[in-house]
């Protein structure tokens, strides 16, 4: 995945869930922040950032926050990237987890919730369904999600679990957007039900994937499989 025209700034505060404080050229500027997590060890005063000029008609902002300078490295919190990078990797077939399928749809809906993609196989009639979340936290080595409550996570385990049952193959796939990972966890510690549900999901055949990215020059890319521990 290719980033282009970043612009550096400072971090300065977050307003709300989705807007925030960036100083740009000096200015305090509004920028627009795409995730809803809490990401408090990254939101930090006086951090590195990069924002990515946005136009549109019904904009407040002018940029968005794609990624911060934590540590060593780079973390992208735009947790709109990992539909981005699946489905490049899908159409590459770069992902070995995922061959064999020749149609990609995008948001399928399934019982209540709408799912990232939907991948089928025409001469097999094989159909598999995969939900992406975006992972931030690292904590020790390990990757944590969640990092706020997420009703909305246990719902599309739930689906996936039903899907599997109805003879789908069901994956949630959580994807690291930063270095130091060596194994991804549950956080239980924030979110104990999610925890709970993504155990009975695997117990019930759901496939859980972990892959960390690296960002660098300018591009994110898929870096490795990480092992997952619950």
């Amino acid at each position: 995945m290719r980033i282009t025209n970043t612009i550096e700034g400072l971090f300065q505060k977050r307003l709300n869930r989705f807007l925030c404080i960036v100083n740009i050229d000096g200015e305090p500027t509004e920028c627009f922040l795409p995730n809803s997590g809490r990401l408090q060890e990254l939101l930090v005063k006086g951090s590195l950032v990069q924002v990515l000029p946005k136009q549109g008609k019904f904009r407040r902002t002018s940029y968005d926050l794609f990624a911060i300078f934590y540590k060593k490295g780079w973390a992208v919190i735009d947790s709109r990237v990992p539909n981005i990078l699946i489905y490049e990797a899908l159409m590459e077939c770069s992902l070995p987890e995922f061959l064999n399928y020749d149609e990609i749809q995008k948001e399928p809906t399934y019982g209540n919730s709408r799912l990232d993609f939907l991948l089928k196989n025409s001469n097999t009639n094989k159909k598999c369904l995969i939900e992406a979340k975006s992972c931030t936290l690292v904590k020790n080595g390990v990757a944590l999600f969640p990092d706020a409550p997420t009703e909305r996570g246990r719902r599309h385990l739930k689906e996936l679990t039903e899907a599997h049952i109805q003879g789908f193959r069901s994956c949630i796939v959580f994807i690291i957007q930063r270095d130091g990972a060596r194994s991804f966890s549950p956080n239980d510690k924030m979110d104990s039900k999610f925890g709970d549900a993504l155990r009975s999901a695997k117990n019930m055949g759901v496939e859980v994937l972990a892959y960390s990215t690296t960002f660098k020059r300018n591009s994110i890319r898929f870096s490795k499989i990480v092992p997952i521990s619950l």
